[in-house]
């Protein structure tokens, strides 16, 4: 099934003329729970990965022997959706709950070390046929796989993500790996996708307003202002204002390209590292598709799902349910990527 965006409440660029010239496209890639193969474009999909191709691992030194199986993760939330799915009595039995409160034990793997070989997941492989505004890779490559550490234990804080891009010819891959290797334990759930079918919808989006001229982000934060105080005076207390970030500019969930949003921290410059150019925004991966202040975006299709079980099909959650802006560098996408979580 496609995924359609419904028309924004209204048209932006009427009001401010000045934002045509900063119109931009994103692609929605709309994952949902399905059956994807190697050769379709997915999130926790299997990967189209070279079987004499050394599969990608973690090299830094962490902890690494202790939290929850992937297997476990994968059963508990099949119980839970199954369990609420119910039309009678929905919500988990008692011989439900024994199970879920078993399977969400700890384990720890006796004699892991932390340098050990860990095996990064498999989040994401977009194909360029399938995702018009997936940039075009370095040497042709028409194929971008990306894979993260199940353990948030990097950097000089130990709190960071360990993000790995693998671009690819497809057309050059021969025998498949049948049977990747997976980490025993991961640090967090959220690091463990469920597998997804994309449905990906380009559509237009516009700057975050903090990026915009001064004078251009001024009148739209008047404009809200305005609305605020309509809304507060109107009679009907369920109308909510329609704002510019959260209606209007850049929409929720998965997607590739378009413009950051900055709505935790102040906008920060991503130049590359290597050579100093202003890096492009990649790819957005996001705890949910929609939620109560983004709900102008929920697709057509899903308009009549609850935000609280629906919204959030890939099982991933970036920080506190927040979102991951991956950049790279629009010179030479060879140029290591950088990260923000907002």
């Amino acid at each position: 099934m496609t995924r359609t965006t419904p028309p924004r409440p209204l048209d932006v660029e009427v009001l401010f003329p000045e934002l045509a010239g900063h119109r931009g496209t994103t692609t929605r890639l709309h994952p949902r729970p399905g059956s994807p193969d190697v050769s379709t474009s997915s999130v926790g999909g299997p990967m189209l990965w070279p079987a004499d191709e050394p599969w990608p691992e973690c090299g830094e030194a962490h902890a690494r022997g202790y939290g929850r199986r992937p297997a476990d993760i994968h059963r508990w939330r099949r119980i839970v959706s199954s369990a609420w799915a119910r039309e009678q009595d929905p919500g988990p039995t008692d011989e439900e709950r024994e199970l879920l409160a078993e399977l969400h034990l700890e384990h720890r793997i006796p004699g892991l070390t932390e340098m050990d070989p860990l095996p990064l997941i498999a989040l994401a492989q977009l194909y360029r046929r399938d995702v018009p505004d997936l940039p075009p890779g370095p040497d042709g490559c028409d194929l971008l796989q990306v894979f993260w550490c199940p353990f948030d234990a990097h950097g000089p804080g130990r709190y960071d993500l360990e993000l790995h891009l693998r671009w690819r010819r497809s057309w050059e891959v021969g025998e498949v790996l049948a049977e990747p290797p997976q980490p025993q334990v991961v640090g967090f759930d959220g690091f463990v996708p469920e597998p997804c079918v994309l449905h990906p919808e380009q559509v237009v989006t516009h700057p975050f307003a903090g990026l915009l001229p001064e004078s251009l982000c001024a009148r739209i934060d008047a404009w809200e202002e305005a609305l605020e105080e309509e809304a507060e005076q109107s009679a009907d207390d369920a109308a909510e204002p329609i704002g510019y970030q959260y209606d209007l500019s850049i929409p929720p969930g998965w997607r590739v390209g378009g413009f950051a949003s900055w709505h935790v921290t102040d906008p920060s410059p991503m130049n590359c590292r290597a050579c100093r150019t202003p890096m492009d925004l990649l790819l957005t991966i996001d705890s949910s598709e929609w939620d109560g202040g983004s709900g102008s975006w929920k697709p057509l299709e899903d308009r009549d799902l609850p935000t609280h079980r629906y919204a959030t099909p890939t099982g991933v959650v970036v920080g506190r349910f927040g979102e991951l802006n991956i950049f790279v560098c629009p010179t030479d996408p060879r140029h290591p990527h950088r990260w923000s979580i907002q």
